[in-house]
Order: C-alpha cells, then structure tokens, then sequence
C-alpha cells in the first residue's frame, strides 16, 4: 500500500495511517541494516594494523570486558561507523545514528571522540594535537576521555584473534529496539 499524495502539504490522516504502517515495519529493520552496514567495514583496513570493523569489535569487547553497559557496550562498537559515508566527520554520523538511542553522555562521548583520540596522532598530520583541550571543562569531557584511553586507543591489536559481530547482535537489537529521543517519539509509541 502507498499513499496517493502528488505533494505532502495535501496528505491526508489515512495516508499517513499507510506511511505509518510501513514506517513501522522498516523502522523494525533498523539494527539489521546497521548491523550489516557495519559489514562493509570488514577488510576496509585504510592502512591501519586491523580493519575497521576488528577495530570496533576490540572497542566493544574493551568496553564490555570492563563492566560497562549494554548502551555504552554498543556506543563502542558503533563509534566508527560513519567511516564509510562520512569520511571527512565520522564522528558526527556515528552520532547521529545513536542519538535517538542513547543517553546524552554517551552521545557526547561518540561525538567528540575524534577530537579526544586525536591527542595520539594529529600532531603526526601537521593538526594541533591539544585540540581536545577545549573541551576539558565539559561535563563529558572524563568520560571520553576514558572512552578514547581504555577501549579505542587499545583496539588496533592485530594479535588478537578476530572477533565476529555476532557477538554483539543482542546488544545493538536491544539499544536499537525503542527511541528515547526523537521527533517522532509519540507517533512512534502509538503504533
């Protein structure tokens, strides 16, 4: 079924009864389509010592092996996503991929990891490796700090046995199943 509007301003109730419907049913698809978007970054090394996705698997198994939680667990295995269509701002993708799903810390703490990681190499690239120095007042500040020192900086270990994204399926099923922020969160609670 599809609606019958030519433009949205003459869109009616039971069109978007239609749209809803599908809208629904797709949204249910979500952690799928991440999980296998974040497929395309196996074997996509981009000269690093382990490709993209061993690299978030480390990260997410970093965080887990520490007692952090399912949310956090997932912002680790996600936080490079937006590798593939956001070369330029990775940081910014993966974050909005999350921010309807996850607490404002935890949203902080992807945002501004690339800035935060930074320390460890900008200086290389000719960038001001103290960057993350403005952000040292923040309240999140610590926590991505401690993200970047515990679990992303120690993934690039190419001794490691390769780690399957199976592993964490559950847990991007079950970040992924309900919003807690977003534009649509009354439609999306009524259906």
């Amino acid at each position: 079924m599809r609606a019958q509007f030519h433009k949205m301003s003459d869109s009616t109730a039971e069109d978007w009864q239609t749209i809803m419907g599908e809208q629904m049913a797709f949204f249910s698809k979500l952690p799928d389509r991440i999980l296998a978007h974040m497929q395309l970054l196996d074997s996509d090394y981009g000269g690093f010592p382990v490709d993209r996705l061993q690299h978030s698997l480390q990260t997410a198994e970093l965080a887990a092996e520490a007692g952090e939680d399912e949310q956090y667990v997932v912002c680790a295995l996600l936080h490079d996503i937006g590798d593939t269509l956001g070369s330029a701002n990775h940081a910014d993708v993966a974050a909005s991929i999350l921010e309807p799903f996850v607490s404002d810390e935890n949203l902080w703490m992807i945002k501004h990891h690339a800035v935060v990681q930074g320390y460890n190499f900008f200086h290389y690239l000719g960038i001001d490796r103290n960057m993350r120095d403005q952000f040292r007042d923040h309240p999140y500040y610590q926590r991505t700090l401690r993200f970047v020192d515990h679990y992303d900086d120690l993934a690039f270990d190419a001794r490691k046995p390769k780690l399957s994204l199976d592993l964490f399926e559950p847990l991007v099923r079950s970040v992924f199943a309900k919003p807690l922020n977003s534009l649509y969160q009354s439609a999306l609670e009524s259906e």
